[in-house]
């Protein structure tokens, strides 16, 4: 039987409780293969993409990691952060703000009710939150937002966990991510990362949603990374 999906509230609580491990940005997320890397693809992808870029929005902040690397590339942007977690929409105001004379606004929120509005933001960042949609429909609505809510030659830039098309490659792929945990870590953490992902999360793949992406509206759509279970990936609004 498949395992009883998180709340979104239990999520809450779990990353109320985490600010500090997301506070890191030299080393990202420990238990994400690539952190580091994938954080400087995307923020200078997007900043290649859409050099014009005054407004930002960074979904699922965390405490700000990627907007922070962005706003070396693209100084002073206006910066709009949604996260389920107010500390970490703290942690994030607080590490962002000295950081750009633009303004910073933060709202709590769940990106599945939360409205982007329309044409308002030039780049959209969306790091390791997405997996937490469950159904196709939420998949499409999300996508939607990000699309209705980008200027004409904004941008949307993803990480996240993923998994694969095909069963046998999800396997290996699976696979090859416990023995990374294991080598990080042991393999007590390896089962306490699987524990979790199995309670809260539930990834897609790539191809899911970069066809997904195509069906909102977007164009052009980019692979920018893909290493066992995490891929970053774009695109853009003509």
């Amino acid at each position: 039987m498949e395992t009883q999906k998180a709340t979104v509230e239990e999520i809450r609580k779990r990353f109320d409780g985490d600010v500090e491990r997301f506070s890191n940005l030299e080393t990202g997320q420990s238990a994400t293969v690539d952190a580091p890397l994938a954080m400087s693809l995307v923020t200078a992808a997007a900043a290649a993409a859409t050099p014009q870029a005054l407004d930002l929005l960074d979904v699922g902040c965390g405490a700000g990691n990627y907007t922070l690397k962005l706003l070396e590339q693209i100084p002073n942007l206006n910066v709009t952060l949604v996260d389920l977690s107010q500390p970490m929409l703290d942690r994030a105001v607080q590490r962002i703000q000295p950081k750009t004379t633009g303004i910073v606004k933060a709202t709590q929120a769940d990106i599945r009710e939360i409205d982007l509005g329309q044409n308002r933001h030039d780049i959209i960042l969306a790091a390791a939150v997405l997996h937490h949609l469950r159904t196709d429909d939420e998949w499409r609505a999300v996508l939607q937002k990000f699309y209705d809510a980008l200027r004409p030659g904004g941008s949307v830039w993803i990480f996240d966990l993923i998994e694969s098309s095909i069963p046998e490659v999800q396997d290996l792929m699976w696979r090859r991510y416990g023995e990374y945990l294991a080598a990080f870590k042991d393999e007590p953490y390896r089962d306490a990362v699987f524990a979790y992902i199995a309670k809260e999360d539930t990834p897609r793949s790539v191809v899911f949603q970069l066809d997904l992406l195509r069906t909102v509206g977007f164009q052009e759509v980019e692979i920018l990374h893909k290493n066992s279970c995490f891929a970053a990936f774009g695109a853009v609004k003509r």
